[in-house]
């Protein structure tokens, strides 16, 4: 194929790109910043989080994406322009771009994303499902029909998928993950304490002392915030036992869904998955002890992957030096007409 293979990762947290022959050329967040009046972009990535909770009503700082669809086409469609203008510069050719896809999404929902990255500069687009790209990345050799399990933890969906010969044979998709985490702390702060805090605050507090069981050493963290009955500014310190009560009913569901899957596993991977264990990918996996969580609830032995964060763009990278990798399993560039006349 003509052009530049170009692979994103378009989460509802974190965008990361892979350019053939270059690796990782991008990881920022999905945010953008757009004139309030003219829908114009004016920053996305790394200058747009740090607007996150501080811009003026001229400005509207967005996150386009929401539990790994999207939730503003007109942004969206803005980053993309942005990002391929930036990568591709003049050249002749349009580049082929794979972005990845929550394995739950249906088939509208499908031709949409395709139809984005086509109307931004592509010349031919694919989708390939989060769990099978994350796996891929990991290291893990899914060719041979023997199931082995996935759980890209990402910042709106948790996807679990049982994967074998280099597709997906059972899969879930639960809208909860980082950012529903976030959510239950920000919750938790004015219910228990009167006290509001931003979005950027909750995840800091998560990332810093955040954990999936209770720790034996209580942590504890100094946080600034508001007091919403005052209205006035306030300091207070929070317990890392206080921030997993918050997060628990979340890290429970997560449990739960990883739980359902090995239910209805047939026997047979049932058995290959208790002997090769779970792997645990995505920016969820940094939240200390998903995987001794995921143990307790199934029993089975589970690992973070290497680099869980870019495990997703570095599986696109892997299908994108060996194309026969989506070929073989039914993963096919489209053009912007061949996308409109699709009927699957």
């Amino acid at each position: 194929m003509l052009g530049i293979n170009i692979g994103i990762d378009l989460g509802t947290t974190t965008t990361i790109i892979y350019v053939q022959g270059k690796g990782i050329v991008l990881s920022e967040p999905s945010v953008a910043a757009c004139d309030a009046k003219t829908g114009k972009m004016l920053a996305t990535g790394n200058k747009a989080y740090d607007m996150l909770g501080r811009n003026p009503d001229s400005v509207r700082v967005v996150r386009p994406m929401k539990d790994g669809v999207v939730s503003d086409f007109t942004v969206i469609q803005s980053m993309l322009i942005y990002y391929i203008q930036k990568i591709c510069g003049n050249k002749i050719f349009k580049p082929n771009v794979i972005l990845c896809t929550p394995s739950s999404v249906t088939e509208l929902e499908k031709r949409t994303i395709l139809d984005l990255a086509t109307a931004s500069g592509a010349g031919r687009a694919c989708l390939i499902e989060e769990p099978l790209a994350a796996a891929i990345g990991a290291g893990l050799d899914i060719s041979h029909p023997c199931g082995t399990l996935v759980v890209d933890i990402g910042g709106g969906t948790t996807d679990i998928a049982v994967i074998t010969m280099g597709s997906i044979a059972i899969s879930k998709s639960i809208k909860v993950a980082g950012n529903a985490l976030d959510e239950a702390i920000i919750r938790h702060m004015r219910r228990e304490r009167n006290l509001l805090i931003g979005e950027v605050t909750a995840e800091d507090i998560k990332k810093r002392i955040g954990c999936s069981y209770l720790r034996d050493e209580e942590l504890a963290v100094g946080v600034k915030g508001k007091n919403y009955i005052t209205g006035m500014p306030a300091f207070f310190e929070i317990s890392s036992t206080e921030v997993y009560l918050a997060m628990r009913e979340q890290i429970e569901t997560v449990g739960d869904a990883v739980h359902s899957v090995l239910e209805i596993t047939p026997p047979e991977m049932a058995a290959d998955i208790a002997d090769r264990g779970i792997y645990v990918t995505g920016g969820g996996a940094l939240l200390r002890g998903v995987d001794i969580m995921i143990n307790r609830k199934t029993g089975i032995a589970t690992t973070d992957a290497d680099d869980p964060v870019n495990c997703v763009a570095k599986g696109i990278g892997k299908a994108l030096k060996d194309i026969n990798i989506l070929y073989d399993n039914g993963y096919i560039f489209k053009t912007r007409e061949e996308t409109s006349g699709s009927e699957e």
